[in-house]
């Protein structure tokens, strides 16, 4: 992914990818992305970017396997982490879910990542140490919540769901207070181009609606013109 394309996606909203990525297969119908409402420590801070580095934890009772074993691959995941293509984000799943109750992203493990050269976090998991966090770092979970319970990673660089989105390690993933989405790697060289005509597509409508003497007949007359520039 070359540094405009990845300047740009930071700049707009995750329906504006989701939508720029119909613009660019030429229909609608796409359906890689989050279902139902997820949370962000940072609604505010814009849009993250990145390739999934993935992994699978649990909380809610103690691992039954040697301790030995679990520190190893809490190092080997965050090996893991540290390594790979840039930018990258984090997304974890929480076999809890949906009754998951660690929160596995508070001050320190977002520190952490960010210092290891993550990107921010996606998870259906909870996080806690809402105004502690890491500037630069965005959150997006499925919950809030106080304890980190008996959190402990069982899986690295495995398939995962977050809110119903299936995601593999190494997939360009686009979030923000909206959810997130799975861009395609296939309209990568043209979502640019798709995300400039989406946005002037919906000047033609929205700047008539902000002008004081906007009628119905001024808008049938911008629908009419929004139309023809979509097909």
């Amino acid at each position: 992914m070359d540094t405009d394309l990845l300047d740009l996606l930071k700049t707009v909203d995750t329906p504006t990818v989701c939508n720029a990525i119909e613009v660019a297969e030429g229909r609608r119908g796409f359906n890689r992305f989050t279902r139902g409402t997820m949370l962000s420590s940072d609604p505010d801070g814009g849009a993250m970017v990145g390739y999934a580095r993935t992994a699978k934890i649990s909380a809610l009772a103690p691992s039954t396997e040697a301790p030995e074993v679990i520190k190893a691959r809490r190092m080997d995941y965050y090996r893991y982490m540290s390594e790979g293509p840039r930018p990258a984000i984090t997304v974890v799943e929480d076999v809890d879910f949906p009754n998951a109750i660690g929160a596995y992203w508070g001050e320190i493990n977002t520190t952490v990542h960010k210092g290891l050269g993550v990107s921010g976090a996606l998870t259906n998991g909870v996080m806690r140490d809402l105004g502690d966090l890491p500037d630069g770092f965005p959150v997006v979970a499925g919950s809030v919540g106080p304890s980190h319970g008996y959190v402990h990673v069982k899986e690295i660089g495995t398939p995962v769901k977050i809110f119903g989105l299936d995601i593999l390690a190494g997939e360009l993933i686009h979030a923000d207070r909206h959810g997130a989405l799975v861009i395609p790697e296939t309209v990568i060289p043209v979502l640019a181009g798709a995300i400039r005509k989406l946005l002037e597509t919906e000047q033609i409508v929205l700047g008539p609606a902000r002008e004081p003497d906007f009628s119905f007949e001024k808008f049938e007359a911008a629908w009419a013109a929004f139309e023809k520039a979509r097909t």
